[in-house]
């Protein structure tokens, strides 16, 4: 199989280079100066095994892809971006006939749980993955994965449910061979849900940085126990956190890798390199929206979505947070 990596920053570019080098034909799809670099001098990617630059076949979108019967679709966007890269790939021709939506299957490697919903609308086959997994991408042409023995836990199934079939047990294997911890799960999206309440906090990180006062830490706790009440209210299964943490720490550890620091979450990295949006919207919004259609109340995580969303777009700085608003928030 060959892998198009649709979004090949921090996520998507560690998921390419890792399979790359496990021997695996690779696409890595990205735009604007990100793209100018790994054209130019390829990807930089570095791991705590050292950094490496690794030439990988890299294009601007569709129009330069001519997709073959073999493909994997792996979509590592933004959700924020993931309906206009839908629109673009789904109506791509295959080689003997047919489009990407109808014949190729198509990985959702992202946060978040409506992406896996949106893609079905267009595309046959849809795999969910859970990702976990710490990678940065703060400058173009580099990617930093501080993850070892493996660069992350990629968790694939079906979706709406089950194993995905014999497609889904091929890519996994593929993935575990090159770097990661790749299991198949039938409910994968328990495991999404899980992970879901674990990234309502990216907006809090994103704002006000990593202070490490007492009085953050329990906001990130109260933040996450309103989206497991919001969760419960609509009725929506998930698994521990708790679990889920147990188990990423079983499978690696965070090591250093050699002239990269580790930054802060996705959403911190977004405003960070001044992308003028933000995945708030999908993670906290996420929890708005159900708390509004179920009747309950989740004033941190619309508070939060309101806050990282006006960042994203007036360009403040991640950590930026005065103490006032702060406190603002303690008092919600």
């Amino acid at each position: 199989m060959r892998y198009i990596i649709i979004g090949a920053g921090a996520v998507g570019g560690t998921i390419g280079a890792r399979l790359h080098e496990g021997g695996h034909e690779v696409v890595l799809v990205a735009r604007g100066a990100h793209l100018a670099a790994l054209r130019a001098e390829g990807l930089r990617f570095g791991t705590p095994e050292g950094v490496r630059t690794l030439r990988i076949p890299a294009a601007g979108g569709p129009p330069e892809v001519e997709l073959r019967a073999d493909d994997v679709l792996v979509l590592a966007v933004k959700t924020q971006d993931t309906a206009a890269a839908l629109a673009a790939w789904a109506p791509c021709p295959v080689a003997g006939g047919g489009t990407a939506a109808e014949r190729l299957p198509l990985v959702c490697a992202q946060n978040g749980v409506e992406n896996e919903r949106l893609a079905l609308r267009l595309f046959r086959e849809v795999l969910a993955m859970c990702v976990w997994m710490p990678s940065t991408h703060l400058a173009p042409g580099r990617v930093s994965a501080g993850g070892t023995p493996v660069s992350g836990v990629l968790r694939l199934g079906g979706y709406p449910s089950g194993t995905g079939g014999p497609r889904a047990a091929a890519i996994a294997a593929d993935l575990g061979a090159s770097g990661f911890n790749a299991p198949v799960e039938a409910d994968v999206m328990s495991w999404k849900y899980a992970k879901l309440l674990g990234n309502l906090g990216n907006a809090l990180d994103a704002v006000a940085g990593q202070r490490g006062d007492e009085a953050l830490r329990a906001l990130q706790e109260r933040v996450g126990a309103e989206g497991a009440a919001v969760l419960a209210a609509a009725g929506i299964a998930h698994r521990d956190p708790a679990e889920q943490a147990r188990a990423v720490r079983e499978s690696l550890r965070l090591a250093p890798v050699d002239g990269e620091r580790r930054s802060g979450s996705s959403s911190w990295q977004s405003l960070a390199r001044g992308t003028g949006s933000i995945e708030a919207d999908h993670l906290n919004g996420e929890i708005a929206l159900l708390a509004r259609l179920h009747g309950v109340a989740a004033p941190l995580n619309e508070a939060l979505q309101r806050l990282a969303g006006e960042f994203a777009r007036t360009g403040r700085a991640p950590g930026s947070l005065t103490d006032r608003e702060l406190a603002a928030l303690t008092a919600l």
